[in-house]
């Protein structure tokens, strides 16, 4: 499922009034959705941007993609005064700088792999150890 973060259209005739949803993306726009985290009004003068950044962050890190509208909306609130963090400093899951390249190390059969180190067992507590199991 991949999820998204749109806006939907509330209001009525040429009263648009948009909602920033979280949603399944093959969900009509209109349609069902997840969770509301915000308000988007264009008519104010200026325009009224209200976004839930708490719920914004906790969607963003769980892998939700915001459309491009939404992206303009969280600068813009970020930019009149609200605290919300832009999409790109949205945390996510951190690689190594050298994640990915060259082949993967293994050993040879028979040899410890790389960072493995070998524990020598002692012969004399492993029966002692078996029989009050």
């Amino acid at each position: 499922m991949s999820v998204r973060v749109r806006l939907t259209r509330v209001g009525s005739k040429k009263n648009p009034i948009w909602r920033i949803v979280v949603a399944d993306q093959r969900s009509p726009r209109d349609g069902r959705f997840i969770e509301t985290i915000g308000h988007y009004n264009p008519q104010t003068e200026p325009s009224t941007i209200q976004i839930d950044e708490d719920r914004l962050q906790h969607w963003l890190a769980r892998g939700a993609q915001p459309t491009g509208t939404v992206k303009q909306l969280v600068k813009a609130h970020a930019k009149s005064g609200g605290a919300a963090p832009t999409v790109d400093e949205a945390p996510a899951a951190q690689l190594p700088p050298d994640a990915g390249e060259g082949p993967p190390e293994s050993a040879a059969p028979g040899e410890l792999a790389p960072g493995v180190e070998q524990v020598e067992a002692d012969p004399e507590a492993a029966p002692a150890e078996r029989a009050e199991g």
